[in-house]
């Protein structure tokens, strides 16, 4: 058990599990409504979209996280406002916007000098350099968006696989909607500690996913969803110990290992 313990002997590990075991916990369910709204680019767009944020925050000496968050909600925004009904298409308002907020991000990012070792942590994420005060920052976002989610479970359930319903029911659907894109964007700022702008798009698709291989039903794909979130990161974060590699790809690969365990599983059960 030794082997088991050591690492936890470690305050900065102590906290990186902590840390990252909420933010696989937290993509894992966000993960849900991105997967089976078929929005699997919406991740990688949003996380590569609040680059221009982190570079405006760098060059003014302000918060990288808050430029990343204020940088997230304007573009989850203008995605709910290009595409509001239907006057372009979600998908189409993503690919445009991801473009020019990436391609804004590269030329500031270009005019410094150190971005390279001062944004690198921005980039590939650095779970074992996470404070206290940065664990109390992913909790707190973390729970207030967990909380949000649950609470509006039915409406975001409707508007989300029956509009007509939600007509019916004169739910504020595209209110609704942009709230959905802004607690997204919010959860790929959370998740920059941990496994940074790179790689988020993918914690938040892979146990999403694989719990979709599972089952149908939302409620319980986004308990599993969790569990497989919570279960990767912890494990990841064990193989980056031992086998000194970056952590932050220590726990995706993780996640796809055991989404391709879940598929061959459903492979040979389909078969059977």
């Amino acid at each position: 058990m030794s082997w088991l313990l050591e690492p936890l002997t470690y305050e900065f590990m102590q906290r990186g599990l902590l840390a990252s075991v909420i933010v696989g916990v937290l993509c894992a369910v966000m993960g849900t409504y991105v997967v089976l709204r078929g929005m699997a680019f919406l991740g990688d767009a949003m996380a590569h979209a609040i680059l221009p944020g982190v570079a405006i925050a760098y060059i003014l000496r302000g918060d990288l996280l808050i430029g990343a968050g204020v940088a997230a909600v304007i573009i989850a925004l203008s995605i709910g406002f290009f595409s509001k009904e239907g006057t372009v298409r979600e998908d189409t308002a993503i690919g445009i916007l991801f473009a020019a907020a990436l391609s804004l991000g590269v030329a500031l990012i270009s005019t410094m000098q150190t971005y390279a070792v001062d944004l690198s942590h921005i980039l590939f994420g650095n779970v074992l350099g996470v404070s206290v005060s940065d664990l109390w920052l992913i909790g707190g976002l973390s729970l207030g968006i967990l909380l949000i989610v649950i609470l509006l479970f039915k409406p975001f359930l409707v508007i989300s696989f029956d509009p007509v319903l939600a007509a019916t029911l004169r739910l504020p659907a595209e209110l609704l909607r942009n709230l959905m894109l802004v607690l997204l964007a919010l959860t790929v700022v959370v998740s920059l500690q941990t496994v940074g702008v790179s790689l988020a798009a993918a914690m938040l698709v892979t146990p999403a996913a694989t719990a979709y291989l599972v089952t149908r039903r939302l409620a319980p794909m986004m308990l599993v969803s969790a569990l497989i979130g919570a279960v990767s990161s912890v494990i990841g974060l064990y193989v980056s110990y031992y086998f000194n590699i970056v952590s932050g790809s220590s726990v995706v690969l993780t996640a796809t290992a055991i989404f391709m365990l879940a598929f061959l599983w459903k492979q040979v059960r389909t078969k059977g």
